[in-house]
């Protein structure tokens, strides 16, 4: 018996030692010091955004007017040429040809002269003495000295004699008239000849070429684009509900990505026609003078048409995942994230279109070490 009783409490010792010690109480991270505001109703502009295309305001097709094999280009694209200069040369051994046939026609009309003014002195003396002897007969017929034959006869003579000057004077006329109509054959195949020589019709810079050396150029195929420099504007699509608000003489920003430009400009031309698929029309605004600004270049204009309340935040308070776009919310002393829905920027703000309300406070400018749950503590 006295074994036994000793054994019990060694027992009860050990079921009492392997029992687990109560935890200890986790420690409360430290506080991550932010900043923050409060989301609100803030007075925003209406704006309305159109997309476009910068165009040049002065574009010209350079194509040749005559037929004829090209014999030199002179330009390539992207080079900047002068009013004047020659773009392309043609074959011009054919014009040539018909320049030196109708100087030859001038010159054949022209040697008629001689001959002409000849005929017309020899007229003018057989005039000058027929009359002459008309006067003498005439004055011998007054005084009955002649027959009736006699004064038929001179009177006859001087008549024919002032028809033959008649006669060469219109000769010379017609003559006149051969050498001017050869005047304007010879500067009629001149321009043709020159027609050679394809020029640009105002400085500006090479945009497209479709020919080669060998090549047949026939009139009114295009061989060239040369479009002016300095004169682009930006063509863009608005909607046709817009037509009362957007109209000539209004400014907009204009936003030329590929520059990474912004800048104001006005409203010149506004198209009234709807292009009945798109119920959209056109509003043209003319660019400033920048070397950068090509045709092609994808643009957008942004117009304010008012004001209305909107919900916007800091903008510094966005983050942006991808596609994604959240902010960090202050709620009990802990920041949570929430995704949202931002809409345009004005200013410092960005408007909120959904996931946040009125009053609520997002973090501004989020630490890399701020995750959801933390805890923050807001900071002036």
């Amino acid at each position: 018996m006295k074994r036994v009783f000793l054994l019990i409490p060694a027992v009860f010792w050990i079921s009492c030692a392997r029992q687990p010690a109560p935890p200890a109480q986790a420690a409360r991270p430290a506080a991550i010091p932010v900043r923050a505001a409060a989301v609100s109703l803030q007075e925003w502009p209406d704006l309305y955004e159109a997309t476009g295309t910068v165009r040049a305001r002065s574009a010209a097709t350079v194509a040749s007017k005559v037929m004829g094999y090209v014999q030199q280009v002179s330009v390539q694209v992207g080079d900047r040429v002068r009013e004047g200069q020659t773009l392309v040369t043609l074959d011009a051994r054919d014009l040539e040809a018909n320049l030196r046939k109708a100087e030859a026609g001038r010159a054949e009309a022209e040697s008629a002269l001689p001959e002409a003014e000849n005929a017309i002195a020899a007229a003018r003396a057989n005039l000058e003495l027929a009359e002459a002897t008309f006067r003498r007969i005439d004055d011998l017929a007054a005084k009955k000295s002649v027959s009736n034959q006699e004064f038929d006869e001179a009177s006859a003579r001087r008549k024919a004699a002032q028809a033959n000057f008649e006669m060469a004077k219109a000769r010379r006329t017609q003559i006149d008239s051969k050498i001017a109509q050869a005047e304007q054959e010879q500067r009629a195949a001149r321009i043709v000849r020159d027609y050679a020589a394809i020029t640009a019709p105002f400085g500006g810079v090479i945009t497209a070429k479709s020919v080669e050396p060998g090549n047949l150029a026939a009139p009114g195929a295009p061989l060239l684009t040369v479009e002016r420099e300095g004169g682009y504007r930006l063509e863009v699509e608005v909607d046709e509900s817009k037509l009362e608000a957007v109209r000539a003489g209004r400014t907009a920003q204009v936003t030329i990505d590929a520059l990474g430009r912004t800048f104001e400009a006005p409203v010149s031309e506004v198209v009234p026609a709807v292009d009945a698929a798109s119920r959209a029309y056109t509003a043209k605004l003319d660019l400033p003078a920048l070397p950068q600004i090509r045709s092609g270049l994808f643009g957008k204009a942004t117009f304010a048409l008012g004001s209305r309340q909107a919900l916007a935040m800091p903008a510094k308070a966005l983050q942006e995942h991808g596609q994604l776009q959240s902010a960090f919310v202050v709620v009990n002393g802990e920041a949570r994230t929430r995704l949202i829905t931002a809409g345009r920027r004005f200013q410092d703000s960005v408007e909120v279109l959904s996931g946040l309300t009125a009053g609520e406070t997002v973090v501004v400018e989020p630490s890399a070490n701020l995750t959801d749950g933390a805890c923050v503590e807001v900071r002036p």
